[in-house]
């Protein structure tokens, strides 16, 4: 399932959350919505500037992970905020996780999360729901 974020604009990606199939719940969207105003504005500006770069900035902004996975690195002072995402179909990005990276390597235990997320997605893609 999808919540979107942002409209279509000329040559702008849609970016779009992804909701869990079973649970209901909108992960990167309630990651957002608990940060402080300030880091929030930060990580919905380079949101928003992903979907206008069509998904894909240069380093330090964003690394390939594994496979469709990609991460949207947003620091803010100590805080280093990551979004895992994907491109789909129909110039569409899907935010599929998001959480606050605390060492140097990046927890192997969220890129597993990233991947359920997508093959989630894959298996119910047709559940879309747009806020």
């Amino acid at each position: 399932m999808l919540y979107l974020i942002q409209e279509d604009m000329p040559s702008s990606y849609k970016i779009n959350f992804y909701k869990d199939s079973k649970k209901g719940n909108v992960p990167v969207q309630e990651y957002i919505n608990s940060l402080p105003l300030k880091e929030k504005a930060k990580v919905r500006k380079y949101i928003i500037f992903l979907g206008q770069e069509q998904g894909y900035l240069r380093e330090p902004f964003c690394k390939h992970i594994k496979d469709e996975i990609w991460e949207l690195r947003v620091d803010f002072a100590r805080h280093k905020h990551r979004i895992f995402y994907f491109i789909c179909f129909s110039k569409t990005i899907i935010l599929l996780t998001a959480f606050q990276k605390h060492s140097q390597k990046t927890p192997i235990q969220e890129i597993i999360k990233a991947k359920n997320n997508l093959k989630d997605f894959k298996i119910n893609k047709l559940n879309i729901v747009y806020e």
